[in-house]
């Protein structure tokens, strides 16, 4: 695929380098931030900062810590046992399935930062003094909205700071409902001079790691879908859920639409299905939960050996719940583990039982016993090198930097939750039928609210949303395999302990 190639220029220090304390929204040499003499800010080159932010992005959606990790490890999706000493890590995975985590929470504080960080760095550019073109307004709207967006999601409150401040006054705080108008308003403002993307084909691969008018009115749709939660009314508004049907339509007509061949998708090529990517690579999505003795071109060390999934939620899928060869009758999401030595050996979806090498010879862990992926696990802790099912999306045949972030069909699955929401099941089950179709699934006779969040898991599974999901369906506080923790009031994470203390504006979210 023709891929844009983000350029980060970063302006000469002519003058005075605007630096602020890291939960004060941390300014670091490189932002661009300029201010004379007298500490007043001066504006900033748009370009330099909307590709500065881009690039922040690029290496924090690639991480698999941080703000991946808060999204997924959370959930029932993802989790990271301790096998031995490997992966223990002071606990820092464990308290996340577990729901155990606090305000000293590294991965909590890392991604406070970051994200505000951006925001900051978008509002200079955004800011008249940085004259930026309605092209270069639309694009920091944009990544404004989208960071402020995860800021509000995941923390409720967002702090905010005018780049013309005064360097000794605190940022002021959005309250969550606050943050929500300001996304919705930064989105519409940016959605007229978003760039137009069309001609998705092989043949004429548009540039889509830049944000488009479909990514747009994607991340709009995100934002309505989930707005009962967000302003504490508990209930959709026909309304809201209207502007989420004519968002994704919009998107559909700009070319986007569902594409066979499900894990084909997760290739670095053109296809209808990709509505945002980063230029990250993929190799945390691959290799943190493979063998050590897993092995590719790509990476003849081997795996990570840690990231697995939960019987239960493998469950979700048609087939065999003991075995994912070929042939066992699963649907095609739930992928297979290669016999045959196809793939490198190394097989798509979910990776349970005896394992195979590049010749289709059986692999054996490290003391030797057959590598046989097991649906069970010890305990959080005390696991043996075998213990779990394993998860692989992108593959090491075609490692590369090009990670999803929006996908169409996240926006198709939306839109028929947002007819089911309304009150019109009848066309939300043809939608998600389309897409089960598409899967080689089969079609479900009826629909109700528990099938649609199983279908968002089937279809998006390790790209980011499950924990949005399970709280807009009511579930996160749920009980799953190796977590007992009923706490409603995680559905927000803390707000870092740093934080508080720098920024007396900002107070503790309740339970913490």
């Amino acid at each position: 695929m023709k891929e844009k190639k983000m350029k980060f220029k970063f302006l000469t220090l002519l003058s005075v380098v605007l630096i602020v304390s890291c939960t004060d929204l941390e300014i670091e040499g490189t932002d661009s931030v300029i201010v004379n003499q007298t500490g007043e800010f001066t504006g900033v080159n748009p370009s330099s900062a909307i590709n500065q932010i881009i690039g922040n992005l690029t290496n924090q959606i690639g991480d698999q810590a941080n703000l991946y990790a808060l999204n997924e490890v959370t959930s029932d999706e993802l989790l990271v046992p301790t096998r031995g000493t490997d992966w223990s890590d002071n606990g820092q995975w464990r308290v996340l399935h577990q729901h155990n985590w606090g305000s000293l929470n590294q991965f909590v504080l890392t991604t406070w930062n970051n994200l505000n960080s951006n925001v900051f760095s978008a509002t200079t550019a955004i800011d008249p003094l940085s004259g930026a073109t309605d092209a270069e307004l639309a694009q920091a709207k944009f990544l404004r909205a989208f960071n402020m967006w995860w800021v509000m999601d995941m923390y409720g409150q967002v702090p905010f700071r005018d780049p013309k401040d005064p360097l000794d006054q605190d940022p002021s705080v959005l309250t969550r409902t606050e943050a929500l108008d300001f996304v919705i308003t930064d989105l519409t403002e940016a959605l007229p001079d978003l760039p137009l993307v069309q001609n998705i084909t092989p043949d004429d691969p548009p540039n889509i790691d830049i944000a488009s008018r479909a990514a747009g009115n994607y991340l709009l749709a995100k934002v309505l879908l989930n707005k009962h939660i967000y302003n504490g009314t508990g209930v959709p508004d026909p309304a809201d859920m209207t502007a989420v049907i004519n968002a994704v339509d919009a998107i559909a007509a700009d070319g986007h639409a569902l594409q066979a061949g499900y894990f084909d998708i997760f290739r670095p090529d053109a296809d209808t299905e990709t509505v945002m990517f980063v230029n990250a690579n993929t190799g945390n999505r691959i290799w943190n939960g493979l063998h050590y003795n897993q092995t590719a071109t790509s990476n003849p060390g081997g795996g990570w050996n840690g990231w697995s999934t939960l019987a239960e939620f493998y469950d979700l899928f048609e087939g065999d719940p003991n075995t994912n060869v070929p042939g066992s009758g699963q649907e095609e999401r739930r992928g297979f583990v290669p016999t045959d030595g196809s793939n490198q050996g190394i097989g798509f979806g979910f990776l349970l039982g005896q394992q195979f090498d590049g010749s289709g010879n059986p692999l054996s862990d490290r003391p030797g016993n057959p590598l046989i992926f097991t649906r069970d696990f010890a305990g959080i802790v005390g696991n043996d090198e075998n213990k779990g099912i394993r998860t692989i999306k992108y593959h090491p045949d075609f490692q590369d930097s090009h990670e999803i972030v929006f996908r169409y069909a996240d926006a198709h699955l939306m839109k028929a939750e947002a007819l089911f929401r309304s009150g019109n099941t009848g066309d939300a089950l043809t939608l998600i039928n389309e897409l089960r179709t598409i899967r080689n699934a089969t079609p479900f006779t009826d629909l109700a609210e528990q099938d649609i969040l199983d279908e968002r898991g089937r279809e998006l599974y390790k790209e980011f949303w499950r924990r949005n999901d399970l709280i807009r369906f009511g579930k996160f506080a749920d009980t799953w395999g190796l977590k007992s923790s009923t706490d409603e009031f995680r559905a927000l994470f803390p707000i870092p302990a740093t934080a508080l203390i720098s920024n007396p504006n900002l107070t503790q979210n309740p339970g913490y």
